[in-house]
């Protein structure tokens, strides 16, 4: 795998010379809407295969896959042209492996809403563990907020992925309501009421974990919250299903603030099986402009997180998506807009200006002229700054990462993570 930085001059048809590969790959491992124009700094994966195998008569996947003794899905993950259609014609090519030497076995969480496009989410699917379903609310007598969310459980399954359904504080109208999850922390017939209704849908749709994200939980409920949660984890346990707990990007255990304080990773840490640590939203639509997930903070709360909790427990959330603002910045005023990081690729291009790369966030970022005569700045993932991400998870020996959320295309993400690591599977 080579991660190229574009360089004047270059094309797509002179890259896949230079490195020996098809150019319709570096077109579709990169998400390349127009090759004829390729942004200066825009940073490229580049798979160069070791072993292809061309197909003959009466070759399938599965026969394939029992050749060269790699299972069907790792053959997905490099061809990601055989996620929408495996039917194969004589000649074709199928790449067994590329020349990157696999580093570990990582698990991949993939977070998603159910009015996901469903070619966005088949893409996604081979490289993930888990499917999370963003989510599950309740009402204040303590009943779910129904879901439609069958089709998303099912196409998981087809490609090996663990569905876990989330619970949070969402309300009737779709808001979070920290008032709502004070009342189930206070109240242990709530609980149970809510809890057996849980275990009856995560049986009758067939999820395998829970996902508990309440964010923003008032210090005077931290020991309620830590109350509900052992209680929800030795219910999950004892029915066959394992919980995932999110957790709120802390430095410090005494991180003061609403979203920190009442989230002890110590004490978390030891009750659920895996964590999540919200490792973006540094860069957000209120705040000023700057990196989603900067490196070199994620960096201190992984650093903070593994001191309390096992490193085996832990998955680092990385951002699927970038900022683009309206300059000047004015606090209360200024709003900025969530984009596609490969969305964000095409504005540099249609607007013929240079990305960057800033080594300290280790992120892309750029400035444009808008059509209403306004300055913006954009900042967003590439493959390096996932790399960057991937790396800190390497050096910390963390089980992985979890991607919020999977909504929007990201194709050279899953071409890194299909040659750099084996990803894991429980289903």
């Amino acid at each position: 795998m080579v991660i190229h930085t574009v360089q004047s001059g270059d094309t797509v048809w002179q890259l896949a010379r230079q490195y020996g590969v098809a150019s319709s790959r570096i077109i579709s491992d990169n998400g390349i809407k127009n090759p004829q124009n390729l942004p200066i700094g825009q940073a490229l994966v580049i798979l160069i295969p070791e072993l292809v195998y061309t197909v003959k008569p009466g070759d399938t996947l599965e026969s394939i896959a029992a050749k060269f003794a790699v299972p069907e899905i790792e053959l997905l993950q490099n061809n990601p042209a055989l996620i929408f259609s495996s039917y194969l014609t004589v000649g074709q090519t199928v790449v067994i492996h590329f020349q990157e030497q696999k580093r570990r076995e990582i698990f991949i969480n993939g977070y998603a809403y159910p009015y996901i496009h469903r070619n966005i989410l088949r893409r996604s699917l081979p490289y993930l563990t888990y499917l999370t379903i963003f989510g599950y609310g309740f009402t204040e007598e303590g009943d779910l907020i129904p879901v439609d969310d069958q089709a998303m459980i099912n196409l998981a399954y087809e490609y090996r992925v663990a569905p876990v359904m989330l619970l949070s504080s969402i309300t009737e109208d779709g808001n979070f309501s920290g008032q709502r999850a004070s009342l189930l922390f206070r109240d242990i017939p709530l609980q149970d009421k809510l809890l057996d209704q849980i275990v009856a849908v995560m049986k009758e749709k067939g999820y395998l974990g829970l996902d508990i994200d309440f964010e923003y939980v008032a210090p005077e409920d931290a020991g309620n919250f830590q109350n509900f949660l052992r209680r929800s984890i030795e219910r999950m346990h004892a029915e066959g299903f394992f919980v995932n707990v999110d957790l709120a990007p802390k430095s410090s255990a005494g991180q003061a603030g609403l979203l920190y304080e009442s989230h002890d990773y110590a004490a978390i840490g030891a009750l659920a099986d895996t964590v999540l640590l919200m490792t973006y939203e540094w860069g957000y639509t209120y705040g000023p402009p700057m990196a989603v997930a900067p490196l070199n903070q994620v960096r201190r709360v992984i650093e903070y997180g593994v001191s309390a909790i096992p490193p085996e427990k832990i998955m680092m959330g990385v951002p699927n998506y970038g900022y683009d603002w309206i300059l000047p910045f004015e606090r209360g005023i200024t709003r900025a807009t969530a984009i596609g990081n490969e969305y964000a690729v095409e504005i540099a291009q249609k607007n013929n200006v240079p990305i960057q790369f800033d080594q300290t966030a280790y992120s892309p970022t750029f400035d444009y002229w808008g059509t209403n005569g306004r300055k913006h700045v954009v900042w967003f993932e590439d493959v390096r700054s996932i790399e960057g991400k991937f790396d800190l998870m390497d050096e910390f020996s963390l089980r992985g990462g979890g991607y919020w959320n999977v909504m929007r295309p990201f194709a050279q993400n899953w071409a890194f993570l299909s040659a750099r690591y084996s990803i894991g599977k429980i289903v």
